[in-house]
């Protein structure tokens, strides 16, 4: 049976508390009774005391199924669904440190360092390939939160990526360009309105600023910003600090 989704897509598209639980409940043999079931796949899922659920994951949407558990039966996703979809990738396979790990915001390494011409070509691919769960809103509203979902997947998929990139000026201006790209995503139709996208932005900023006390070469790629207006005035406070310097 084809699998539409993989353990980063369960990651990056569920909220972290829900996430943790979840691998708790995989990494202590709460799943039980495993099968294929029509069109997915059904479980026990062991829960918080001890009982066990009854759950049922679609095999192409890991967020799409039933469990018997208090919010299942409010149509939440649970942690209960979330460990099942995790053992339909991993078949019981452990998980290693970089699997279990989530980044909930942009965060500076305080590592110095370039990339190589063939890992900056890979990262600008993962951004890219980031940025595509940025989108407009042309929907019905029936379909808003599953947009704002989107949304939360791609800055954490953003978060992720940034927060393993080194420090240095190369690196600063790939984070300004890909701030202009957001800030020409949110003019152009994203809609914002819980200020996800905004939020992020906002905090890769402060990580910009962070950048500039561990190396002062970084302050050139703020001359980008000079003159420009974005659309929160996200780049005020880096072009302010060019314009404080003395830097050609």
């Amino acid at each position: 049976m084809m699998i539409g989704y993989n353990l980063d897509k369960i990651k990056f598209a569920t909220d972290t508390a829900t996430f943790e639980k979840a691998v708790e409940i995989y990494e202590s043999d709460g799943v039980k009774n495993f099968e294929f079931v029509g069109l997915g796949f059904s479980a026990k899922v062991r829960g918080s005391k001890g009982d066990f659920y009854n759950v049922f994951v679609s095999a192409k949407h890991y967020d799409r199924g039933n469990c018997d558990c208090y919010l299942g039966q409010n149509e939440t996703l649970c942690k209960h669904l979330v460990a099942l979809a995790i053992y339909v990738v991993m078949r019981g396979d452990k998980l290693n440190a970089e699997d279990k790990k989530t980044i909930s915001s942009p965060e500076c390494s305080e590592r110095l360092g370039e990339l190589s011409k063939e890992e900056l070509t890979r990262i600008k691919k993962d951004i890219a390939l980031a940025m595509k769960y940025i989108k407009s809103y042309t929907g019905p509203s029936k379909i808003w939160f599953a947009y704002q979902d989107s949304l939360c997947e791609g800055c954490a998929r953003l978060s992720k990526i940034v927060s393993e990139l080194p420090v240095s000026e190369q690196m600063a201006k790939l984070l300004v360009d890909m701030l202009l790209r957001l800030d020409k995503k949110i003019s152009y139709g994203v809609d914002d309105s819980d200020g996800t996208v905004g939020g992020f932005i906002e905090e890769v900023v402060l990580m910009l600023q962070e950048f500039v006390k561990i190396d002062s070469k970084c302050i050139r790629a703020f001359k980008k910003l000079c003159g420009k207006e974005t659309m929160f005035g996200w780049e005020e406070p880096l072009a302010k600090i060019f314009d404080e310097q003395d830097i050609d």
